[in-house]
């Protein structure tokens, strides 16, 4: 006898079925499938962070380029926070934006969007003209070209993430999610080993030398680069998730995050703020405090930057590994409290060190394995913390609607000048992080045993 056809269940009213899906068991994908969306959703993050730090590591040397000579030093500071803010506050748009065409066309092709702007924006950069050419809209230019590229780079790790974390067996989530973050302090690495390169062959100095002038604009064009190898290997490589884990979704996903799943969101959002106030302490404050107040080199800087993110990388697949065990709250809880007494006590013996260079990597290290440890697992906990119809959407807005406040942390230690020394503002900021980092673990449930085909097992808040 043959086997009659399966009847199509009726579609529940305001959801579509994903257009692009492929109808694969989600119990046992395809192995190849699975490592090349890991490997897809690691070379993006990698990408992605690549961009994000590069005018923190690569413009450093090079500020007079935009900058007039005769801005003071708190200008200078300030218009520096700026060009790293204004890529962050881009991102949650790009969230919003390309979060919902992940959830309602598909991860892949939205991916490659974005994918493409950022790297045509990236190249942009790398040919704009200098504060002699064109005065203060050189600066502007920057501000404005990153802050686009902050879209499309929200829009990519909203999609690509979220794709490899659904095509990850469930007992490896953690493990999968830490290797793909680890990239981002690895990227990191990356572009301080390639700016000592060039400062070595380019130094740097006044308006007119080598670095200043040629050097900085290297490292966008391998980030343009980097930006096309990730285009061509997402659309050979990278298949749409199966449609048993992402099949039915809702036609307004950013609607239905923000009208059913608000305290989910507001517990994500506690959680990202701390881990974003750290990220900032560590990234973006720490070479400019080792420049004023240690007074290093811009070689010894960037060495010091080097070891911190070396440190982090290495402790991500560890933490990753941490969470899968004892479960995603628990190791929140805890490594909040690692950030506030660990990471904030390093960062203030780091700034009173007068041992030598030996001494500043040695607190490096704790700096780097106790400031962003955050991010080893938040791939598979965001991921974890949305169900299917709302995933992209969710994963975007909780990791980067965070992002706004702690991205003006240049007005937050101004604030504190008076209080205290500059170089120990920094460590007052790390102690509220650890402490909104185990506040947004404690208001959230246990996810690492969720399944993404069963929307039921997905913890609410809501």
């Amino acid at each position: 006898m043959s086997t009659p056809p399966p009847v199509a269940e009726p579609q529940p009213a305001g959801l579509a079925a994903h257009p692009l899906a492929e109808p694969v068991a989600p119990h046992h994908p395809d192995p190849a499938k699975v490592r090349a969306a890991v490997r897809g959703g690691t070379l993006a993050y990698f990408v992605d962070q690549f961009d994000i730090y590069l005018p923190i590591v690569v413009l450093a040397p090079a500020a007079i380029y935009f900058q007039s000579a005769n801005l003071s030093a708190s200008t200078t500071a300030m218009l520096t926070s700026l060009v790293f803010a204004s890529t962050l506050v881009g991102r949650p748009l790009g969230a919003i934006i390309f979060g919902h065409f992940a959830d309602t066309v598909g991860r892949k092709r939205t991916t490659l969007v974005a994918v493409s702007g950022f790297g045509f924006v990236t190249l942009a950069i790398a040919c704009l003209p200098g504060h002699e050419t064109i005065g203060m809209w050189s600066v502007g230019l920057l501000i404005a070209l990153r802050f686009v590229d902050g879209i499309f780079l929200g829009g990519e790790y909203t999609t690509a993430v979220p794709l490899a974390m659904e095509w990850s067996p469930k007992h490896k989530r953690g493990l999968y999610a830490s290797i793909i973050t680890s990239t981002s302090p690895g990227a990191y690495v990356t572009i301080a080993a390639i700016t000592l390169l060039v400062l070595e062959l380019m130094p740097s100095g006044e308006v007119h030398s080598a670095y200043v002038q040629w050097g900085w604009r290297i490292p966008f064009v391998i980030g343009a680069l980097l930006a096309a190898v990730l285009f061509r290997y997402y659309q050979k490589q990278v298949h749409e998730p199966p449609v048993t884990v992402t099949g039915e979704r809702h036609r307004l996903p950013f609607v239905r995050l923000l009208v059913r799943y608000p305290k989910s969101l507001a517990q994500v959002f506690v959680l990202m703020t701390g881990t974003w106030l750290a990220t900032n302490m560590e990234a973006a404050v720490t070479p400019a405090q080792l420049k004023a107040h240690l007074e290093l080199s811009s070689k010894q800087v960037t060495l010091t930057m080097l070891v911190i993110n070396a440190a982090a990388a290495l402790s991500y697949p560890l933490f990753g590994l941490l969470s899968q065990r004892i479960g995603r709250r628990r190791f929140y809880i805890g490594y909040g409290l690692c950030v506030l007494v660990i990471g904030a006590g390093s960062y203030s013996l780091l700034m009173s060190s007068a041992g030598g260079m030996g001494a500043v990597l040695g607190w490096a290290v704790l700096i780097g394995v106790f400031t962003v440890g955050t991010f080893g697992p938040i791939a598979a906990y965001l991921t974890e913390r949305f169900p299917t119809s709302i995933r992209s959407t969710g994963y975007g807005v909780g990791y980067s609607l965070a992002l706004i406040a702690p991205a003006f942390y240049q007005f937050y230690l101004q604030r504190l000048d008076g209080v205290m020394p500059a170089h120990l503002a920094p460590a007052v900021v790390l102690v509220l992080a650890g402490t909104l980092i185990s506040l947004g673990g404690f208001l959230g449930p246990e996810t690492k045993d969720v399944d993404m085909t069963d929307e039921s097992t997905i913890p609410s808040l809501s």
